[in-house]
């Protein structure tokens, strides 16, 4: 397999287009961003204190950014390798709508601006941690474990474990067990989300010699890895209960939404050999993994509420 890399030349074609401001829209990965967004708004709304609306805003508009910016770094770097891939053929750099350098100073505006207002507007270990996050995904993942290892989305699950964490320091201005927790949710439930996803596309990222795990450990033990991941998250989803942060609220539901992942999970970890594309368990366990993540830092936040208004015990951290 030969690797693309960014020295590689795109055809004579790119940003024969014009480009239009979708195109800086897609840089940024919107479906990603939804998520993106939603976690750091958990974040914040789950933290103990209260912050003025302008300023809460601020800080998850100063995330965004960062992930905007980060994404589309990403977009700068991997150009020739999106060309090489069906899925991704059609973004705006392989689909000549724009130039390289434009994307790579789009990305390096919103990345610095993002950490610049968070820190102003604020404070300095938000600002931190939000480049933190950005050279985590843009440089870390992108550019060294993504074309190194398969165990590239497993480690580089950090960089989307960020968020919440930022939310929650926007907030109380420091890094305790519960943010930290937080971040450990996203960064375990990574890996069986993307994998899942990553055993219809693998002929894509062979093309283009990127060693994802079905690419280079194959089916078999990618989804042996989905399950163990799967049975790994459970504890770590109950823990901001069983510390205490939460009360019986958050973890009914975290045990409810673990229990079923877990049932989805199994027959992606057991299974060998392929079945009709509709009825496959690895596409029901993809979609599930999404709603599970929003529910789950849903009832976080209607947690913090309910204590809030003296409905429900509010948990040590509360």
């Amino acid at each position: 397999m030969t690797l693309l890399t960014p020295q590689s030349q795109l055809p004579a074609s790119a940003a024969a287009l014009p480009t239009e401001w979708r195109d800086f829209l897609a840089l940024t990965k919107p479906r990603v961003m939804t998520l993106v967004i939603f976690t750091a708004i958990c974040g914040l709304l789950a933290a103990p204190g209260s912050i003025h609306p302008v300023l809460g805003f601020t800080a998850v508009l100063g995330i965004a950014m960062g992930a905007g910016g980060s994404a589309a770094l990403n977009h700068w770097w991997e150009a020739d390798l999106d060309a090489g891939m069906k899925r991704t053929a059609n973004r705006p750099l392989p689909g000549g709508r724009m130039r390289r350098e434009d994307a790579r100073d789009f990305g390096l505006f919103l990345s610095a601006t993002s950490v610049f207002l968070m820190g102003v507007a604020i404070g300095w270990l938000a600002a931190i941690m939000l480049a933190a996050a950005i050279v985590y995904y843009a440089v870390i993942y992108t550019m060294w474990l993504k074309p190194r290892t398969p165990q590239n989305i497993v480690i580089g699950g950090g960089a989307g474990a960020f968020p919440p964490l930022i939310g929650w320091i926007a907030v109380t201005g420091e890094i305790t067990a519960m943010p930290l927790l937080l971040f450990a949710i996203i960064f375990m439930w990574t890996p069986p989300h993307f994998w899942a996803l990553a055993l219809f596309v693998k002929t894509d990222y062979a093309n283009v010699g990127i060693p994802m795990m079905p690419v280079v450990r194959g089916e078999r033990s990618t989804r042996h890895q989905i399950l163990a991941y799967t049975v790994l998250l459970a504890p770590v989803a109950l823990a901001p209960w069983l510390i205490g942060g939460t009360s019986w609220v958050y973890g009914s539901v975290a045990l409810v939404l673990s229990a079923l992942f877990l049932a989805l999970a199994v027959p992606v970890g057991m299974r060998e050999r392929g079945e009709d594309e509709g009825s496959q368990p690895e596409i029901r366990l993809f979609k599930f993994s999404i709603y599970y993540l929003f529910v789950l830092f849903a009832a976080l936040v209607a947690d913090r509420l309910l204590a809030a208004n003296g409905w429900v015990g509010g948990g040590l951290f509360a």
